[in-house]
């Protein structure tokens, strides 16, 4: 008797530990693989470590901005002071891009500076996969380089405080959101260094810092996975106090340090790539001839409005300046037409950013339903300003909840 391919896949991850391979009761992870030739993961790390340089030293202009200025690119306004504040010199431990890859062009979506997920799989099980279908894996190696850069922005982070003894490292995140804590718990394994796991909802707020429930005070908070946008209008659910802003609070009076740090969280606004094109599009001299082709080369024409699209007769992208998995993003026609929206709209209230249409590239996938066609977006890490780990979201042609988790492995010729 045959084996149907969804036993295949289900026999396949059940000996991955501690992995979502099925998400809110849907395939997430296929057993499936996606070839490359050799010099294509070169080239998104090449895209990655450019593109980098031009947010890392946008970073610097970015904490000069005054208060309206900031909040135009769509800050909350609980958060200016937080994101001006830099206690360690790295801008971002875990950041990742997303990429449109098609026909030799790659144009970057947007930066996932704060709290990207996408890294269990990317790190470890994309290698499985590639046993499995025993071909090499792009990722090779770079589970060990992501171990390293942690310690590093953890002992960063410890160090910024300025205390004696041996620091109290707390990982966080929602404990029954399964992919977040499945996360936050490989990351944590990977850092190898002593540390406790702690539910964002037991987190203790006192005035000296941020508690343990076994009333250890912690010295730096891991929150891979909860983003600063949602922490500011936080409140405990008794006594109605902003828990979100204390916690702010005290990153800024160095009760707490905080990975990523606050400027992974300066990097996230959408708006900053509108800020980025502005700059490009009038010639400033903030950039340099060679960094203003990177930035011709990989960004995409992105506005505060949609002026420019529809005075050009062009299709663009509506997002909110601060979003995820596709929810609240059109694609837009110059007549104001939606041509395609995200069903949910959490984030209308957010500030939207305009953005020139760049459709992703389609290509046939096979789950358990069989073979389907789906639009591909490139995932790529930037660890600490080291190109890291690549990997593919297959799925609609914006990007949702509901993409699966395509592997990648090198083709050999």
């Amino acid at each position: 008797m045959t084996t149907s391919h969804s036993e295949k896949r289900r026999n396949f991850y059940k000996d991955v530990p501690e992995f979502w391979h099925d998400l809110y009761n849907m395939e997430y992870a296929l057993l499936d693989i996606h070839l490359l030739s050799k010099d294509t993961p070169l080239k998104i790390h090449e895209a990655s470590k450019l593109v980098y340089a031009i947010f890392d030293k946008t970073a610097d202009l970015l904490r000069e901005l005054d208060d309206d200025t900031l909040l135009e690119l769509g800050y909350p306004e609980e958060s200016l002071s937080y994101i001006r504040y830099k206690p360690v010199p790295q801008e971002c431990i875990i950041g990742r891009f997303d990429f449109v890859v098609s026909d030799g062009d790659i144009k970057l979506l947007e930066f996932n500076s704060d709290t990207p997920t996408f890294i269990k799989e990317l790190y470890h099980v994309n290698e499985k996969v590639c046993q499995y279908f025993n071909c090499p894996n792009p990722n090779a190696g770079m589970e060990a380089q992501l171990a390293k850069e942690l310690k590093r922005g953890l002992l960063s982070s410890w160090k910024s405080l300025q205390r004696d003894g041996e620091a109290k490292i707390v990982f966080t995140s929602h404990s029954d959101h399964e992919e977040d804590y499945l996360t936050t718990k490989y990351i944590q394994a990977l850092a190898g260094v002593p540390s406790e796991y702690v539910s964002l909802d037991q987190l203790q707020i006192r005035d000296d810092g941020a508690y343990t429930p076994g009333g250890e005070r912690i010295d730096v908070l891991y929150r891979q996975t909860y983003p600063i946008e949602h922490l500011v209008d936080d409140e405990d659910p008794l006594t109605k106090e902003k828990v979100g802003q204390e916690l702010m609070q005290m990153v800024l009076e160095r009760k707490l340090a905080v990975l990523n740090p606050p400027s992974a969280f300066l990097l996230q606004s959408k708006g900053v790539q509108a800020l980025i094109w502005g700059l490009h599009e009038e010639g400033s001299a903030f950039f340099t001839g060679e960094e203003h082709e990177w930035i011709e080369r990989y960004f995409l024409p992105t506005y505060l409005d949609s002026e420019h699209f529809e005075e050009n007769g062009m299709t663009f992208v509506q997002k909110p300046a601060f979003g995820r998995e596709g929810d609240t993003v059109k694609i837009m026609e110059a007549t104001g037409k939606v041509l395609l929206e995200d069903k949910n709209d959490t984030y209308k209230l957010t500030l939207p950013v305009y953005q020139k249409f760049c459709p992703l590239p389609v290509s046939v996938i096979t789950t358990d339903e069989g073979e389907k066609e789906a639009s591909f977006m490139v995932g790529s890490f930037i660890i600490n300003g080291h190109p890291g780990a690549i990997g593919i979201r297959a799925g609609n042609a914006i990007t949702d909840n509901e993409s699966y988790f395509l592997p990648v492995g090198i083709q050999e010729i």
